[in-house]
């Protein structure tokens, strides 16, 4: 009887663990704006993998680089257009003070929102890699 009492507050333990772990791992966000439409409008919810490995065309949140006084604006998401090494995007080229095929610097990205009308790096230029919470990897119904 005790083995198995063990056996059973271990597993209870070690699934307790994995789901700490795995919160860690994982965020529900709501968009708020429409600035990713028509993939996400606004109030979809999204989980997001806090991870800050990502690829091209990978859509991830991260920390507003203008700053933001309106805890709705403090994180954005948008979808990475280019990657350290990567060239720096053509409408990109003057905001962030580069010539044509230079590549984006180490530590740096570029992101673009889906929708015509959006926020994003043609406006305020790079964004530190460091800001990256994590990569979307899911809309969730409602």
């Amino acid at each position: 009887m005790r083995k198995r009492t063990r056996a059973l507050l271990g597993a209870g333990l070690l699934a307790a663990g994995a789901g700490a772990a795995l919160r860690r791992k994982l965020m529900l966000i709501r968009v708020t704006g429409n600035s990713m439409a028509p993939m996400f409008t606004d109030s979809s919810r999204l989980l997001v993998r806090t991870s800050r490995r990502i690829r091209s065309n990978d859509v991830i949140v991260f920390r507003n680089p203008l700053g933001a006084a309106d805890p709705e604006l403090r994180w954005l998401v948008k979808r990475v257009a280019a990657l350290p090494g990567e060239p720096v995007p053509a409408d990109v080229l003057e905001k962030v003070g580069a010539r044509p095929g230079a590549p984006v610097p180490a530590g740096r990205i570029v992101v673009r929102g889906d929708a015509r009308r959006t926020l994003d790096s043609r406006h305020f230029g790079y964004v530190p890699a460091g800001a990256v919470l994590g990569v979307v990897v899911a809309r969730l119904s409602a």
